[in-house]
């Protein structure tokens, strides 16, 4: 966010000296670090020139906050196969994807990621890397498959 000025009582300064401060649609953060911060994850939406460790301002709300249960399957993965973008949602009233908990997920959007930028996987298969990459990507993230039992079934 930019131009939000904290107030002087803000409602809470962290030992590591981020500033939250809370309304009735959801919380605003200072700080320089973000990711896994207690029991949250955060996640900055911001252009390219952020580098980690400057600090930065963010708003949340609160109905895009959802717990971070580990054996709880509450999550699915988005691919967009244009862009090669790999995104960790959380599941809603209307979802219809395979789901998975936050761990499983994780571990999955890196080895998506992987497929992604790497293709050295692909050698040995003889299917156009577009096609062999769409369709190994969407059966992993809609089965308990792993990766290697779904590349060996595509030979």
């Amino acid at each position: 966010m930019d131009h939000f000025e904290f107030p002087e009582d803000s409602n809470y300064k962290s030992k590591s000296e981020s500033i939250y401060f809370y309304t009735d649609d959801g919380v605003y953060r200072k700080s320089n670090h973000w990711g896994r911060v207690a029991n949250c994850r955060w996640k900055l939406v911001t252009d390219s020139n952020y580098k980690n460790q400057e600090i930065a301002t963010a708003f949340a709300k609160w109905t895009d906050f959802h717990p971070i249960n580990t054996a709880e399957k509450i999550f699915f993965i988005r691919v967009d196969f244009n862009t090669k973008k790999v995104k960790l949602q959380a599941k809603n009233k209307d979802t219809a994807n395979h789901l998975f908990t936050f761990s499983e997920a994780q571990k999955r959007i890196q080895q998506i990621h992987y497929l992604f930028t790497d293709d050295k996987w692909s050698k040995h298969f003889q299917t156009d890397l577009p096609l062999l990459s769409f369709n190994i990507v969407s059966r992993f993230i809609s089965t308990n498959l792993s990766l290697r039992e779904i590349k060996k079934n595509q030979t």
